[in-house]
Formats: structure tokens, sequence, C-alpha cells
């Protein structure tokens, strides 16, 4: 049924479905609702309340400018939890009065997503905008996601997607390329503060009705806890306050006692499975490249506290015993190899110290990349002659026929010659002369850099020793 709008216009409502796999948000401004969670009550309504997100929505800033000028699209915001993804769309709606349609990325399948397009469609040619929003639109698989496509393509809707993942990674690239990426950063520890304030005085929305007292100093310990994340703080002070009024009926003082019983054990933000998981470890790597002691066990502490394997970190922490330190400090990776082993042998917790001390160890050990990058050239030339024979003065002659064809004739024996060391070709002809392992003058390297000159010089004085016939 046709229905006018504010300003006469015909509007065609978006028709529901009647299991709730999508709906227009309820008003959320009712303030007699006391049975919402704090978090949903305190959900900022206009960009002026909003907190957090300056690099995009303050004066001048780049969503501030498209909303002011009317000229939204379709978005994609990208960041950590309770960061105003889904705060943020709401506003946008509101904004620019549009229909404000959430789908569950868990439960919507094709048909519904078709549905609502449809109407979308409908709903367009009266002049009423639809906002479709996804959160965690990760969550939709290629299908799905290719559902919307034509939809935002002719400007039937306009899609915000919400997202914790890296969208390079979780969008598909069509609809990547027609929406323009935010990137949402987690809420300092000053503004969750200004957040939980503002819960505790707002007698509408917030806790102000009980009239609950609490120090900067225990605010700031809820917002230390949160990670960015006002949603999480905003939980912790709900429970905090319901047990504050348990001791006193209005008045109450939440003190550290209190939020340290509310908060019970933090629970650290980690996917073992997505991007974070590579983040930390990278981060890690990074820190005892860098020589940075401090930094490498921080990180190692993050990951291990969060509970990604020990085995998966033991196994990552050799591989920088070779990449970053190589011949440098060849007890590199014996030590690493012991840690793998204690870990594996004694299990966790005890495993911990293990490899906190194996990182430490890379991290201030001297340090070369001149393996790795040997390795890489040998790759490439591995590549470019493969089909290269073996020269015939380094194949074993076991049979008549292989003498006969010259298997072994010309081989010397370093161990006839002084210095043990013979002026022999030992690459292919095509490659005679390469040189790939360039040592550096960090630790053990510096020996072996003069071990290698010494080597040159001797060959190149090595007179023509008789030709053995050992192998």
């Amino acid at each position: 049924m046709k229905q006018q709008g504010k300003e006469g216009e015909l509007r065609l409502p978006i028709r529901k479905c009647n299991v709730s796999l999508f709906q227009t948000i309820p008003n959320s401004d009712n303030p007699g609702d006391r049975t919402r969670p704090l978090a949903d009550r305190m959900r900022p309504r206009t960009l002026d309340e909003f907190v957090g997100q300056e690099h995009l929505v303050a004066p001048g800033k780049p969503l501030r400018t498209q909303l002011e000028r009317d000229d939204i699209g379709s978005l994609i915001f990208w960041g950590p939890p309770g960061t105003g993804k889904t705060t943020l769309a709401q506003i946008i709606a509101r904004m620019t009065k549009a229909e404000f349609i959430e789908f569950s990325a868990v439960l919507t399948g094709i048909k519904e997503i078709k549905q609502v397009m449809a109407d979308a469609e409908r709903a367009r040619q009266y002049g009423t905008r639809t906002i479709v929003f996804i959160d965690e639109i990760h969550r939709f698989n290629k299908a799905q996601q290719d559902a919307f496509l034509p939809h935002v393509e002719k400007g039937n809707i306009r899609l915000i997607g919400a997202t914790t993942e890296n969208p390079s990674f979780e969008i598909i690239s069509a609809l990547l390329s027609r929406s323009r990426v935010y990137v949402l950063k987690p809420l300092t520890e000053e503004q969750v503060v200004l957040l939980l304030k503002r819960a505790l005085a707002d007698e509408g929305r917030g806790l102000g009705a009980m009239k609950l007292r609490a120090s900067d100093a225990v605010l700031a310990k809820i917002a230390s806890y949160s990670s960015g994340d006002a949603r999480s703080a905003y939980n912790v002070l709900e429970v905090a306050a319901t047990l504050a009024s348990a001791t006193s009926e209005v008045g109450a003082e939440i003190t550290d006692d209190i939020v340290t019983d509310a908060l019970q054990k933090r629970v650290l933000r980690y996917d073992r499975a997505g991007e974070e998981h590579y983040n930390l470890i990278s981060a890690l790597h990074k820190s005892v490249r860098n020589s940075d002691p401090d930094a490498s066990l921080y990180w190692l502490g993050r990951m291990l506290e969060a509970g990604e394997d020990p085995l998966y970190i033991a196994r990552r922490v050799v591989r920088m015993s070779v990449e970053d330190i190589g011949l440098a400090d060849p007890n590199a990776l014996s030590l690493c190899m012991a840690a793998r082993d204690a870990v594996d042998f004694i299990g966790m917790p005890e495993g911990n110290l293990a490899l906190a001390q194996a990182v430490v160890y890379l991290a201030l050990a001297p340090k070369s990349n001149a393996l790795y990058t040997a390795y890489g050239e040998v790759q490439q030339d591995v590549e470019a002659t493969a089909a290269e024979s073996v020269p015939l003065h380094l194949r074993n002659a076991p049979t008549g026929l292989m003498k006969g064809l010259g298997y072994g004739q010309g081989y010397q024996y370093a161990h006839d010659v002084e210095g043990k060391i013979a002026d022999m070709q030992c690459l292919p002809d095509n490659l005679r002369d390469r040189t790939y392992y360039h040592p550096t003058n960090e630790g053990v390297e510096k020996r072996i850099r003069e071990r290698l000159e010494e080597i040159k010089r001797r060959r190149s004085k090595s007179p023509d020793p008789p030709v053995s016939g050992k192998s």
C-alpha cells in the first residue's frame, strides 16, 4: 500500500520478513526501555554525540563531508569491535532520511536477499532511499555478496557493510570496487572514559538515576581493559553498577574491587584463523629482526595469553633464527630447536619461558639475512637452469661404461691438495663463478667472511694436482 511521505511524496514501505531475518532498526530513542543493554541505550544518535573516529567524522573530514553533501554511496566500515560501525550506519540513515534494513549474515539466504532487493527497487521508484546494513559482511559467501551487486550498481540501495576482517580478503572485488572503505580505529582510553562518564550521568538512557559514583582511576581501569571497545566497556560498567547498587540503594560507589569482580578475566581480542593472528606474528618477527627484546617479549605474550598454539610460535621462532640470524650466530638455531622441544616436553604454561628465552636470544643476537638472500637467488637460478647437466667430473663412475663416457674424469680430491682446496669448478658452465652467499661482518659471519677470502686466495694459487681416482 502506498503512503504519503513527509513532504508529500509517495513512499512504498519495505516489507519485513515474519521470521525477522532482516528488519528495520527499532527506535533506539525510547528511554523507558531498560531491558536493552546499556551499550544499546547509550548508542549515539547524531554525529555530535559520536565519540572517536575524528579522522572520518570531524568537520572537513571525508565521511562528514559526504554526509553534509548528501553524497553517500556504498560504504565498508572496517575496524575492531565496539568502535562505532553500526552506530555510524544508523546515523547515516537518519541524516539521509533513508529506510534502514539490517541483514543477519548468519541467518539470511539468497531468497530473502532477493526479496528485499526487489522491494528496494520498487521503493526507489517512489523516491524512497534504502540503506542496507550488513554486520559482519565477511560472513556472507560469494553468492550472497553477488546478489547485492546489481542493485548497488543501479542505485536501488546504498550498501553499508561492517567487518572486523580485512575487506581485501573477505569481500568480492566487484563489490569492493563499488564501495568506499573507511577504516575505524580502536577508541583511546580517554574517549572510553568520556563515554562511561556520560553513561553514569545520563538519567534518560544511562545510569544517572542510580546516582552512582566512580573515580577517574576506576573508569580508567575499565577503559584500559576494554582494548578500545566501547561496547565491552559499557558491559563492564553495567555489571559493576549492578554489584555496587546491591550494597546500597542510591549513591553507591563503584570501587576498584567491584570493577575487578565485574571484569573477572579479560578476554583478549584474537582470532587464530583471522588477520589479527598474522598481524601479531608479524609484529613479533619484526621486533626480533629489529633487535628489540622488550617488544619481542610483549608480542610473544600477546599471542600466548590469547591462546595461540605454542608449537606454531615455536615453528615461527625457528624460522626467525635461520632467516634473520643465520650463520651470524649458529647457536641460535640450536637454542630455538631446544625451545621447541621444551614446549613439546613440558607443555604450557611452563613452556612459555622457553619461548621467551628463545625470542630474547634472537633479538639480541647479531643479525644476518645472507643465507636467506643467497637461497632466494639459488631458487631463481634453479628455476632457470633446471635442465642443466651435472658436470662430468662431479659424477661418480661405478661402472666401466660410465668411466668410458667420461664420468669422474678430471675430478680433484681436495684432501690430496695442500690446504684441502682444489681449483675445480663445481657449478655448471653457465653459472661459472656465480656467488650466492655474501657473509656480513656480524658475529660469526665475520670469521666466515675471512675464511671465504682465504679459500679464494688458496684456490687461485692451487697447482693442478694429479687426478684422483677417489670419489
